[in-house]
């Protein structure tokens, strides 16, 4: 697969309030370190220089994360007011994410729902990392849930290996990678999560597929290609079919489009939960720490100045 390049940006989705593009893998959002050049924002900058904006902290607004390593459909609003609509969405829990993914070893059942509370490492060594309740050093763990289908089970380089779309219901920072590292299925290619034994992989087998955010007076939606197939990719072989990815694509559209609208009044936490996570179940009061959370996003991803 061809590495990142400043030139090699590709917009999924674009309107007057919204640019949606297909991140590369290992990739950060923007970097703080000098050498680091090459960042989503710096690919933004070069492709759209009249959109970028001084007065915020990336430079563009970003309306949610992905990690470094994570490929994928990224939501990018282009003025304040598009950010606060997008940021709505996520507040009450309309957002639906599924990603792509290539696991460890052959998943049994067709579906699964992997509900494991997850917290903060604070192990000397791995406070890079997430953990999972009960487990040693795991501090504030919030409960967790992610849907997983089986669509295919095959090889990588050899190894028993099984396609999956994860749809997360609760967003967690590295709550996908976690979940099926807790699962026993940990994700081809995760350094971090396998403890740097899987570094035969050229990346993280990892990709955000799908993306819908109906904002008022916008309906955001949008899949990306596939990147898990043998065409891009032949150290994959898919041996056996699950469940084609189209018809549970199809069946999550159709969910998301009939979920009703939440009642006025009705909040939740805000998106800034975790990078790999989005919507979530059940709709709860927020909270004076999630109201300054989202206060914060909002500060901090959507600046303007006051004149």
């Amino acid at each position: 697969m061809e590495p990142g390049h400043i030139e090699n940006l590709s917009i999924l989705y674009q309107s007057s309030d919204f640019i949606v593009v297909n991140k590369h893998w290992d990739l950060r959002i923007d970097s703080k370190m000098w050498y680091e050049t090459l960042t989503l924002q710096s690919q933004l900058k070069h492709h759209f220089p009249e959109l970028a904006d001084p007065d915020t902290y990336y430079g563009f607004r970003f309306c949610h994360q992905l990690d470094f390593s994570t490929s994928g459909a990224l939501c990018v609003a282009l003025n304040k007011a598009a950010a606060g609509r997008a940021y709505k969405c996520f507040k009450e829990r309309q957002v639906t994410k599924a990603y792509l993914a290539l696991v460890r070893g052959h998943v049994q059942e067709s579906r699964m729902t992997i509900n494991h509370a997850i917290g903060k490492n604070t192990t000397e060594g791995l406070t890079h990392m997430m953990c999972i309740e009960g487990t040693e050093g795991c501090e504030n763990a919030k409960p967790c849930l992610t849907e997983l289908t089986v669509l295919e089970r095959g090889l990588y380089d050899g190894d028993p290996v099984s396609k999956v779309l994860l749809q997360p219901l609760t967003g967690r920072t590295h709550q996908l990678r976690v979940h099926c590292s807790s699962s026993g299925h940990p994700i081809v290619g995760d350094f971090t999560y396998s403890f740097k034994k899987d570094i035969r992989p050229f990346r993280m087998m990892l990709h955000a597929f799908y993306l819908r955010i109906p904002t008022c007076g916008e309906l955001i939606e949008v899949s990306t290609p596939d990147p898990f197939v043998p065409t891009l990719d032949a150290n994959w072989q898919p041996r056996h079919q699950v469940q084609p990815l189209e018809h549970v694509i199809h069946a999550l559209k159709t969910a998301a489009a009939a979920a009703p609208d939440p009642s006025p009044g009705e909040t939740s936490p805000g998106p800034l939960g975790g990078q790999d996570g989005g919507t979530q179940k059940g709709r709860a009061k927020e909270s004076a720490e999630q109201r300054a959370r989202c206060q914060q996003w909002l500060a901090e991803w959507a600046a303007e100045p006051e004149n």
